[in-house]
């Protein structure tokens, strides 16, 4: 009996010792009810879970729309000799010439993966970073700077420009306070400022920033604490304002050029939290919270933006909504025009991917990582010429 405890113990030992792939946490893997395509273009689509502040849980989903396999928690999988994996708060996620790029804010750091593989090539450090953009052969990353903290003296942010040959951070300009998405048109960037970090008094501000010399052009007052902000093929940006959480709502802003400079057209009267462009139409969803009455309004529409109109309340049409408690994430599939919803849910937990079809009517769902936010498509590997 005691040269089998021995024998038990000796074996617990080993598993200790070997903790470092022990601890890997094995990636899940579902199949999803829509059927093989072995054609499929794009052959999958990402999802980065932010995961719960300090808790260093952000992590990367995989829709692998050829197989019809959903895997869930890859990047531990891909990557075990990454000892902190991840990271702590995923807050965006692109794909950019073949590779994967994972905003990883408050790690400090944005994330350079192989966009077919996940496997990890580099990571390019960056203070309080926000949201990641591409033009030639940079990436142009916001960034709040400072500390994360709610500060009343927090100082402005930043955007960096990253040399994508080298990962070498090459420029940097200072914007306005907590800078956050930011927009790509022609030769300039358009950045919306939120101020979050400053609350009540928030910034109200879009910078434009040349890109060539990084230098900050001009600011365009539209709104206190700007969140999100997307161009349409008409010219025309999309800004949305959070609002104060108690006696300024949340609104949609419509910015036009006008003699080569942006400026605020209409307020589309309408609440937004995040925003989606597919054709001619803006799908907006808003979570807005009230502090007089300690809850969530929920709302969709869409906005046509060739007609710059509101066109509908809502995009999901089977009364499937209900089920969603936190609206957090959203993305339409460029071929078939599906529609991605992401679940929050309480915000510590397994949220939640739902699908619709371009007519709203919902085809599956499926448990995803914690607070799923982002969602990138990746394109069909092309060969070299």
């Amino acid at each position: 009996m005691k040269k089998y405890l021995f024998i038990v113990l000796a074996g617990c030992l080993l598993a200790v010792g070997c903790r470092k792939i022990e601890l890997v946490n094995p990636t899940e893997y579902e199949v999803l009810p829509f059927g093989e395509d072995s054609d499929a273009d794009p052959i999958g689509m990402y999802l980065l879970n932010e995961g719960n502040m300090g808790s260093n849980k952000a992590d990367i989903d995989y829709l692998d729309f050829r197989t019809a396999v959903y895997a869930r928690g890859i990047y531990a999988e891909k990557n075990p000799d990454v000892v902190k994996e991840l990271g702590d708060v995923g807050n965006d996620i692109q794909v950019y010439d073949g590779r994967l790029f994972a905003v990883i804010n408050c790690s400090h750091k944005v994330e350079v993966m192989d966009a077919y593989t996940a496997r990890r090539i580099t990571q390019i450090d960056i203070p309080n970073c926000r949201y990641i953009r591409f033009k030639g052969r940079y990436a142009y990353v916001s960034a709040y700077v400072g500390p994360v903290a709610m500060d009343p003296d927090a100082q402005k942010g930043a955007v960096f420009k990253v040399d994508l040959d080298t990962y070498r951070i090459v420029g940097q300009v200072t914007v306005g306070y907590q800078p956050d998405e930011l927009a790509i048109v022609g030769d300039r960037a358009y950045i919306a400022n939120s101020g979050g970090y400053r609350a009540p008094n928030y910034d109200s501000t879009v910078s434009v920033i040349e890109l060539e010399t990084m230098r900050q052009m001009y600011k365009i007052d539209v709104a206190i604490n700007l969140s999100r902000i997307k161009a349409d093929a008409y010219g025309n940006l999309w800004v949305s304002s959070r609002g104060n959480y108690d006696d300024v709502p949340s609104n949609l802003y419509r910015l036009e050029p006008n003699g080569g400079r942006y400026q605020v057209a209409e307020a589309m009267n309408i609440p937004a939290s995040n925003m989606t462009v597919s054709g001619d139409s803006l799908y907006v969803y808003s979570v807005e919270y009230s502090n007089q009455t300690s809850k969530n309004t929920v709302t969709y529409a869409i906005i046509d933006v060739k007609k710059k109109r509101v066109v509908s309340r809502k995009f999901i049409t089977d009364g499937t909504e209900l089920d969603i408690v936190i609206p957090y994430g959203i993305a339409i599939h460029p071929r078939n025009g599906d529609i991605y919803v992401t679940d929050a849910k309480n915000y510590v937990s397994s949220g939640v991917l739902h699908c619709y079809s371009r007519e709203g009517v919902r085809k599956w769902s499926v448990r995803t990582g914690d607070i799923p936010a982002h969602m990138v498509f990746l394109e069909r590997k092309q060969p070299h010429k």
